[in-house]
């Protein structure tokens, strides 16, 4: 069944406990921790301090999105805060294999993410070191963005590495995910949505529906 990643990004932090605990009472599988550093990604957004807070909130893995210049330095802080999981940008890491085998070692669960215009030329040499791909099908650092089709497009050909070489990694897409967008990214191979504006637009109440819609193309 496909998994749904509420993005934190789109809540409204006034009221985080209520959102947070919107999340567990929808149905979703993940939180997704979008970390921006206003170097690598225009905004900032939060660090491991708040991290902390959200893991006393929930008890649903926690998937750390690290939109951050030299991710490596803070693998052990955000594994420190609660992260489950700990995603890098392949844009900004020099060392991807090495810091790959870091998150794995400190006991986190290994992403990689890449940007709309990023190829895939890293994948093979790090392939059996991943938990997980991240598809960005908007341009990082900003919610609410429009759906580039084009970068869906490389769901279907990591699908096939992955069919190709017998891999368990779960493909993962971020960026415009919403009903109309969502039976593209399944059909293409996703495992994930990542669902930010489409989730938290929403009242609560109307949220558990929205995720049975979204699961019910992946069927």
């Amino acid at each position: 069944m496909v998994k749904i990643a509420p993005s934190l990004l789109s809540a409204d932090f006034t009221r985080l406990a209520d959102e947070i605990r919107s999340i567990e009472e929808s149905g979703a599988d993940i939180v997704h921790l979008d970390i921006m550093d206003g170097h690598f990604v225009p905004n900032i957004t939060f660090g491991p301090f708040v991290v902390k807070q959200i893991r006393a909130l929930t008890k649903l893995p926690l998937d750390a999105h690290l939109m951050i210049e030299d991710p490596g330095q803070f693998l052990q802080a955000f594994k420190d805060a609660g992260s489950d999981w700990i995603t890098v940008h392949v844009e900004t890491e020099r060392h991807l294999h090495r810091t790959l085998q870091q998150i794995r070692a400190i006991g986190c669960k290994a992403g990689v993410s890449l940007n709309p215009h990023t190829g895939l030329d890293w994948l093979p040499s790090v392939a059996d070191l991943m938990d997980l791909v991240l598809v960005m099908t908007v341009n990082p650092g900003f919610g609410a963005q429009k759906y580039i089709p084009a970068a869906a497009a490389k769901i279907r050909d990591i699908a096939a590495f992955r069919a190709k070489h017998k891999l368990p990694f779960e493909i993962s897409v971020d960026g415009g995910i919403n009903e109309q967008t969502a039976p593209e990214v399944i059909g293409l191979g996703a495992d994930i949505l990542v669902a930010g504006n489409a989730f938290f637009s929403r009242p609560a109440a109307e949220r558990p529906a929205l995720l049975r819609r979204l699961r019910s193309h992946g069927k």
